[in-house]
This record gives C-alpha cells, structure tokens and sequence, in this order.
C-alpha cells in the first residue's frame, strides 16, 4: 500500500469503527435484535470493522510510543491492548447465557502467547541474527517477579481456596485479590517509568527511526487512538454475540478455550510484531518490554475489570486453572526466569520457548 493510502486508512478506519458502533445502536441491530440474517450481516460487518480498525489503533499506539519514547511508548502500547482486550471479554461474558470460564481462558491465552509465543520468537530471530543480544536483567526480572504474583494469586490460587466451589473465590476474596493485583501492577508501573527507569530502558533503544508520517503530531496520533478505542469497545458486542451464536450453532467442544486463544492471539497480534521488529532491530529490551508488558497488564488490570463485571452483573467467575493448564503456566514462568537469569540471550534460548508455547497450541486441539 502506498503512503497515501496507508495515511488515509489510518485516518479512516477509526472513525469507521465509531461510526458504524453509532448506526448499529441507533438501528436497532444490537446483538439481540433483529432478524438473525440482519443480525449475521451486521456482525459480520462490524467484525471485518473491529478486526481491521484494531490494527490501525495499534499502529497508532506504536506511532505515538515512538514519540514519547521508552519506557513510556510501551505503556501506550499496553495499556491500548488491554482496553481492547477487556471489552471484547466483559461483552462476551455478558451475553447470553453465563460464560464463567471465557476470562480465565482469556487471560491464560494471553500470557502463554507473550511469554511463550511473542518472547520465544524474538529470542530467535533475534539470536540468529545477531548471534546474542542484550538484556537489562533488572528489567526483565521486574516484569517477571510481578507476573509469577499475579498469575499464582489470580489463575492458581483460586483452585485450593476453601470459602467456595473449586476454581472460584467468594465476593470478598475475589474483590481483595483484584485490589492487590491493580495496586501490584501501579506499583510496577510507578517504578517502570519513575523509580527505576534506566532499568527498562536500552542503550540502543535511542534514536531509532520513526514509522509516523512527519507531520503526524503526537495529539493526532493520540486522538485517533482514543477515537478508534471507542469504536472497538462499543462494537465488540456485536461482534462477541457474532462469534459466541458460531460456536453454539456448530457445537464446538473446548469452545472457551479456542475463544480465550483467539481474543488474546487477536489483540496480541500487532503488539507481537512490534516487539519482534524491536528484536530484529537489536532492540531486544524493546520487544521483551512490550511482550512482558503485555502479560503484566493483562493479569494486573483485565482481572479486576472482569471482576467487577461479576460482582456488578451477578454472573458467576471461574479463574482456577485445571491441572494441565497449571503445568503449562508454571512450565512457561520457570522457562522465562532461566532465560532472563542472565544478561545475554540466544537463539536456543528462544527456541525452549516455542517449544513449550507449540506445546500449549496442540493442548488446546488435543486435551
């Protein structure tokens, strides 16, 4: 696509995205309403809309990140990723019937593809290009120390709890481990960009090149980031209802699984190539920053968000693992400290993290 081009769906699919969530609502054509070939059109419609617009919203992300520079750029980054995240989930837990399990699934998807998946192909391709690349160990120990926390306190702990059934907390438990992970997460944030700053930040991080037009303007690229945010929000709804009336009309087994695999596989996608590029780029602390961050935010942030739908709606929350899933996650936290333990990574380094991600991959398919 040429630059005008680009430019103009930059600009375009955005206010798309908000126009069409605004005619969808002032149509009548929410996610219950209508015909179900009205509702089929819509929603697919409004699914080709958020799908294309997520991209560009992210694009401007990465755009405005680079503005501002690290570790700043990379909060843009996360923070644009998790909104989008928990919109598509909270509007899929609340239609229909109750769907206990999906922000479990979510959220498990969402760190074994960062810390699996997105790190393992960066350590790759980014050792076999360079041959070994550079970390700040007491960067990457950061993001790590707060992710076994938060992962254990919200997709483990639930498991052995006694005031409840298995895999659940009771109303009081569940709003007290969500203060803690949100005050957790704060705490990482206020050390990541205050505290402690230099030690998320890379040498060779300084003065790469742009991927903004010129003239593009920080406020412009943060305007139509927040315009486009708006318009995924508002339709992920429509689209939810689309993809959960697909898997209950074909009686798909593991549905939860496959649905948390693919929101987080969606919105982790144009992050995942950001921090690949990083690391292809020599910027390896980059890309780690953006994967890790990825996995941080999603635990610290999405988990209170679907906790207080609960709590607020009544619907029941499930985040216990089961056992095999508690494997994999343990697997892939222990990995990610052998990795990080030492200043330099290659490519056998990365290649250990894709093995176990593929792993996690045919377990979904294959239980």
């Amino acid at each position: 696509m040429s630059g005008f081009g680009r430019s103009m769906t930059s600009y375009a699919m955005p206010l798309a995205a908000l126009v069409m969530a605004v005619a969808v609502r002032a149509g009548g054509l929410s996610a219950d309403e209508g015909s179900l070939g009205v509702r089929i059109l819509v929603g697919a419609l409004s699914s080709a809309i958020m799908f294309t617009t997520i991209f560009v919203v992210l694009d401007h992300a990465e755009a405005v990140a680079r503005r501002v520079g690290e570790p700043y750029g990379t909060l843009v980054l996360t923070f644009a990723v998790t909104a989008i995240e928990v919109s598509i989930i909270v509007s899929m837990m609340l239609h229909g019937e109750n769907n206990p399990t999906l922000a479990r699934e979510s959220v498990f998807s969402t760190v074994m593809i960062a810390s699996t998946g997105v790190v393992g192909t960066c350590l790759a391709l980014g050792g076999w290009r360079h041959r070994k690349q550079a970390i700040v160990r007491q960067g990457t120990s950061a993001y790590l120390a707060v992710l076994i926390a938060l992962t254990i306190m919200t997709l483990i702990l639930p498991t052995y709890t006694q005031a409840t059934g298995p895999g659940t907390f009771s109303a009081a438990q569940l709003g007290f481990v969500s203060v803690l992970s949100v005050l957790l997460y704060a705490s990482f944030v206020f050390a990541q960009t205050v505290r402690h700053r230099e030690d998320f930040v890379e040498g060779q991080a300084h003065g790469v090149s742009l991927r903004t037009a010129p003239h593009e303007s920080v406020f412009a690229g943060a305007l139509l980031l927040l315009i486009g945010l708006i318009g995924i929000v508002m339709l992920a709804e429509q689209v939810a209802a689309s993809v959960e009336d697909t898997l209950v009309a074909y009686q798909v087994t593991q549905a939860d699984s496959i649905v948390g695999a693919m929101i987080a596989g969606l919105v982790l996608m144009p992050e995942a190539i950001s921090a690949v590029r990083a690391s292809l780029n020599n910027e390896l602390q980059r890309g780690l920053n953006v994967a890790m961050g990825s996995a941080c935010a999603t635990i610290g942030l999405t988990i209170p968000a679907v906790a207080a739908a609960s709590l607020l709606t009544g619907r029941g929350l499930t985040l216990g693992l089961p056992a095999t899933d508690t494997v994999l996650l343990i697997l892939a936290l222990f990995i990610c400290n052998v990795s990080f333990s030492t200043e330099r990574t290659t490519f056998l380094t990365g290649a250990v993290h894709i093995v176990v991600f593929l792993t996690y991959i045919f377990l979904i398919f294959v239980p």
